[in-house]
């Protein structure tokens, strides 16, 4: 009797088991599976552009078979499956645990070379900027920390096959980051904010004195400092206006003529 009774109850609590996810019938393909069957299968997602198939493979190594070479493989080519799947954020923790796991990998480069160009391809970061009409607030984070990643790359590595890529990279990541910073002080510039032009122009100048913004930076010191009144800095600054740049258009025509081509459609400055 007692036994006939409980048959019920048994039956209920497994269709509420069921129904919360507790008890879970599906099962997993890829059990039983060694790490060199995962990774093949990995390898061949990647090669089909299934990232997020591929993923999928390279987390499973990571957790069942966390030694040997495929790990140390799989945790290298997932951050590139996250930066194929988009997956900023991932690529880049992926890129950093490889570095700091394996500081002495015979890859190690390419972890520092895949996180720069994570960085380098966040086109959010790099060009929205462009089309934002307030730049007083923006960050460069993501161009800042691509620099100094491929900087890694060209410093420590130098024999790297991803040297030379990451040097050219670093170049236009400089000329990036010291356009922005001009922008911005003729930003401040344009609404009569002199002081913080003048430091602005002054720090592209210091953190980038080869740039080409250099020279308009240097123009932009010299019209804030006689805007303050500081006669002293302000011919400072022109002697190494003249002195650096005697043929300079703004020293000819000033910004009137020479907007640069990111301001062409505001049509107040």
């Amino acid at each position: 009797m007692a036994t006939s009774l409980l048959r019920p109850l048994v039956v209920v609590l497994a269709l509420l088991l069921a129904g919360c996810g507790i008890l879970d019938t599906k099962k997993d393909e890829t059990a039983g599976w060694s790490a060199q069957r995962l990774y093949g299968e990995a390898q061949d997602s990647m090669a089909s552009l299934n990232w997020e198939q591929a993923i999928k493979y390279f987390e499973k190594i990571e957790a069942r078979y966390p030694y040997g070479r495929y790990a140390q493989a799989a945790e290298l080519d997932v951050a590139y499956a996250y930066y194929k799947e988009g997956e900023r954020a991932s690529a880049i923790a992926a890129c950093d645990r490889f570095i700091k796991l394996h500081p002495n990998h015979p890859h190690v480069d390419y972890a520092y070379y895949l996180k720069g160009l994570v960085n380098f391809n966040d086109q959010d970061t790099l060009l929205s900027w462009l089309q934002n009409t307030d730049m007083s607030d923006r960050d460069q984070k993501a161009s800042r920390e691509a620099f100094e990643a491929f900087k890694q790359v060209v410093t420590r590595f130098p024999n790297s096959k991803y040297a030379k890529d990451s040097a050219e990279r670093m170049r236009y990541l400089v000329n990036v980051l010291a356009s922005y910073e001009v922008h911005v002080a003729r930003y401040y510039m344009k609404r009569g904010a002199w002081i913080a032009a003048a430091n602005r122009a002054q720090y592209a100048l210091k953190e980038y004195p080869r740039a080409p913004a250099t020279e308009e930076a240097i123009y932009i010191m010299v019209l804030a400092y006689d805007k303050l009144g500081m006669t002293q800095l302000r011919d400072a600054a022109d002697r190494v206006m003249h002195e650096n740049f005697p043929h300079s258009k703004y020293l000819a025509e000033g910004f009137k003529h020479n907007v640069p081509w990111w301001k062409l459609w505001d049509p107040d400055w």
